[in-house]
């Protein structure tokens, strides 16, 4: 942006849902924009946001007149619903970081261009201290045109931005790159059981196999970090990855494809009520093997 433009001239960024990966990719907004809005259902939250960080707590009808609009929420479904709430601003963009359903980008990024607005789903991977620091990698679909207009501003709390396709392809690479997360996270657990249940000391084992071919990110980090001292600390909800995974299951049948090994982890994980794992961290989903098995996984 050139140092000769106007304040007013620059473009507006609003971010919308505050929750543990919206709170910290809007704090970086600032850094490259001089205006930035947040909305918050909890409008306190919005508040403390703007305190901390020098953004603006508005209402929604207020955030949404932004030339660069950011959500971050749970579910597809929720997006759609706040946006049947709103009127927005006819050559904006709208950057959804919601890990949602590709279907649903299809509609909204259809329902959106007849009000000349560009729809573009962007699900974000890196977790919490991803986004605290703000390196996140970010899987970028939609009108490229688009994409890139909005890139300047994602590279605020991205480390990796790749565009992968039209409307629902960011949607899509990340429910299957959680579903691997997923499947390899599993994997690691199921062979340190074996190796329990023959008295290996497991932190040896873990060592071994971080500087051998069977290592993963799950082994080499969480593994270590959240289940064999039993933390379990909470930074990606169980519910979410569950979604997550299911997206990934109706989108290989859609594709008339039956893979095994997707659907076995699926289910493995699917074991805990949804109602349950909203409260739980991804990785406390291996306190289920465990009561399988009969062996803890600890130090």
């Amino acid at each position: 942006m050139s140092n000769n433009t106007k304040d007013s001239e620059l473009p507006h960024v609003a971010f919308i849902g505050l929750g543990a990966m919206g709170w910290h990719m809007a704090s970086h907004l600032p850094k490259v924009c001089k205006t930035v809005k947040v909305w918050n259902r909890n409008f306190e939250k919005a508040q403390q946001h703007a305190q901390s960080f020098g953004t603006i707590a508005v209402n929604l009808q207020e955030a949404v007149q932004a030339d660069i609009i950011f959500s971050c929420l749970p579910t597809s479904a929720d997006v759609e619903n706040l946006i049947a709430r709103v009127s927005l601003k006819a050559g904006s963009i709208w950057v959804d970081c919601t890990s949602g359903i590709p279907s649903s980008a299809c509609r909204l990024a259809e329902k959106l261009k007849k009000l000349n607005i560009d729809y573009l789903d962007a699900p974000v991977s890196g977790q919490t201290i991803g986004a605290e620091n703000g390196t996140l990698t970010v899987m970028l679909a939609g009108h490229y045109d688009a994409c890139l207009r909005a890139k300047p501003f994602i590279q605020a709390f991205a480390d990796l931005i790749e565009y992968v396709g039209e409307s629902g392809s960011g949607f899509a690479v990340k429910a299957v790159n959680n579903s691997l997360m997923a499947v390899n996270l599993w994997a690691a657990a199921e062979g340190l059981s074996i190796l329990k249940a023959q008295q290996v000391d497991l932190a040896a084992a873990l060592n071994c196999i971080n500087h051998s071919s069977g290592r993963s990110g799950m082994s080499e980090t969480i593994v270590a970090q959240r289940i064999l001292n039993g933390a379990f600390d909470r930074s990606f909800a169980l519910n979410l990855l569950q979604k997550d995974m299911g997206i990934a299951i109706d989108l290989m049948r859609r594709s008339q494809l039956e893979l095994q090994v997707l659907q076995t982890t699926h289910a493995c994980y699917d074991l805990i009520k949804t109602t349950d794992a909203a409260s739980m961290d991804f990785s406390a989903a291996i306190q289920r093997l465990e009561q399988d098995t009969g062996y803890k996984l600890r130090f």
